[in-house]
């Protein structure tokens, strides 16, 4: 008997094809801004450019859609941490990982500005978003008593600031996991159960 190929198979081909793409243009547009090559991008997620223009028909679309599934891709992280680290090297590492989100930002805001105003719902949705996500990761650290219980999203953001300033350097990466190390030396300081110097990440 012959085997049928599931009726499903073009549309997970498209979604697989889809998402290469926008990883490839977050690459692309975090490292040149808004003049990334979009046949460098389609090149990068081994599609043709006539299939990158069949799903994003302008340089605006790739850039919001990208932008937007980092958020998603960073939000679903926090997740998958906390289910695979303790909790305060879950929010460590999800800190870290957020990081590499505002530089990929950084290149696409200039195309983001041409379409959408910084007070847009759009934005406004996003952030609600990573405030979710990152305040789940400061309860689950909170209640197993490895961060400090004043802890809150509002005031981690507000702490994380100067680390976006980093990232926009050209070697930024070392500098920012020192300052993350440095925050989160903070946040244990005053916790109920703070892990001792032998087991800290």
């Amino acid at each position: 008997m012959t085997e049928t190929r599931p009726p499903r198979t073009k549309r997970q081909d498209a979604q697989r094809n889809r998402d290469t793409i926008l990883a490839a243009a977050v690459d692309a547009f975090s490292q040149t801004g808004l003049d990334a090559s979009l046949e460098a991008i389609a090149r990068q997620a081994g599609v043709g450019i006539g299939t990158l223009y069949r799903h994003f028909p302008t340089r605006e679309t790739l850039a919001i859609a990208a932008y937007q599934h980092e958020v998603e891709q960073l939000c679903e992280k926090a997740a998958e941490l906390h289910a695979a680290l303790p909790p305060d090297q879950a929010l460590r590492e999800w800190m870290g990982r957020f990081v590499g989100y505002v530089a990929a930002k950084r290149g696409m805001a200039p195309i983001l500005r041409t379409v959408l105003s910084p007070d847009d719902q759009y934005f406004t949705d996003l952030r609600t978003q990573i405030h979710a996500a990152l305040a789940q990761l400061l309860h689950h650290a909170i209640q197993a008593g490895l961060i400090r219980p004043d802890a809150n999203a509002p005031d981690v953001m507000q702490a994380m600031s100067g680390v976006w300033l980093v990232s926009a350097e050209r070697e930024w990466r070392g500098q920012a996991e020192r300052l993350l190390d440095l925050l989160m030396d903070g946040l244990r300081y005053g916790a109920a159960h703070p892990p001792s110097a032998s087991t800290s990440p």
